[in-house]
């Protein structure tokens, strides 16, 4: 999955450039690299990529194409061949051609805010840049900055129903982390992650939020990666794109015809006649009843559904010589 610009900003997706523009403005205080000159490599880090997330989100544009393709859409680096690469060509040319082109966070930041800040925030004719050994221009060393490591990745599981897959969801989990403000401290911090969790999704599929877990010294904060699960359902079983339903029937049932109801995952009622002759492990496809295709709105796999014939255990001798009769014609 690409990069949630939403989430860095902490907006739903249907904020305002109002809203945008606060976010933005009230993250790039916080995290502006002059005041993290003790850890200046993870605050950059972290500035540039509000500052991204705000110019794409603020421009109708760049917003357009990102909603519909993604990161990778927006900035054509989908793999070929892929869905994403295929709709980013198709958006490009309905938008003249579009070229993605990321500016400078503080050329960003600076047009925010408008000559509102202080110059201590304002770009300097010659920008500080990280030196891999010795004291940066504040008489900080930076030698154990340009070397951070990232922590590694928190993994969690997203169990998830039958029918949020089929119908999609949106989730919401409250996570608390330690941040490390301005003076050096660290102070615990309540985030609120939300996964539109798409149908179609399988297990397996991952959602990466950046650079949200604790933050630490000289350390780049883990990734929080949640992986879909998938709890088991009393009536269906998912193959692939398929439904799987397994049915019992009587014998007589499955010589003479019946009809059966389903419920659907999407609170539909699916009525199949049999008309045929139903033999033991017979199969029944039903064409797109199954799951949706994350890859190809409004596509589905099927349904398939599997008979069990049941037969009596006991027949009186009348019984016997009354099929006898009727399966010899």
């Amino acid at each position: 999955m690409g990069v949630d610009y939403y989430n860095i900003l902490k907006v739903n997706r249907n904020a305002t450039n109002e809203d945008l523009r606060k976010a933005y403005r009230r993250l790039a205080m916080l995290w502006h690299p002059d005041k993290h000159r003790g850890d200046k490599q993870i605050a950059e880090a972290r500035f540039k990529e509000i500052s991204e997330a705000y110019d794409v989100l603020n421009d109708p544009q760049k917003r357009a194409i990102y909603d519909e393709n993604g990161e990778e859409g927006l900035k054509g680096t989908a793999p070929s061949g892929s869905r994403r690469a295929t709709s980013y060509s198709a958006a490009s040319r309905g938008q003249n051609n579009f070229q993605f082109n990321a500016r400078s966070a503080e050329d960003i930041f600076a047009e925010a805010f408008q000559n509102e800040i202080d110059s201590e925030y304002m770009p300097r004719s010659k920008p500080t840049r990280l030196q891999t050994e010795g004291t940066n221009s504040q008489g900080v060393n930076v030698g154990a900055a340009s070397k951070a490591q990232k922590a590694p990745a928190i993994e969690r599981k997203l169990v998830c129903s039958l029918e949020e897959l089929y119908k999609g969801s949106t989730r919401k989990i409250k996570i608390s982390r330690n941040v490390i403000i301005s003076n050096g401290r660290y102070v615990p911090q309540s985030e609120v992650l939300v996964i539109d969790v798409k149908p179609g999704w399988k297990k397996g599929t991952k959602i990466t939020f950046p650079r949200m877990g604790n933050e630490e010294a000289n350390m780049i904060p883990a990734d929080i990666v949640f992986e879909i699960d998938e709890k088991p359902h009393a009536l269906y079983m998912r193959a692939g794109n398929d439904l799987v339903v397994h049915l019992k029937i009587s014998l007589g049932e499955a010589l003479g015809g019946t009809t059966v109801k389903l419920q659907t995952l999407d609170d539909r009622e699916l009525t199949v006649q049999l008309a045929n002759i139903v033999s033991p492990g017979y199969e029944l496809l039903i064409a797109k009843e199954g799951m949706p295709i994350a890859r190809e709105p409004g596509n589905k796999g099927n349904l398939r559904i599997k008979f069990d014939v049941i037969f009596p255990s006991s027949l009186t001798e009348e019984q016997r010589t009354g099929i006898k009769n009727i399966l010899q014609c």
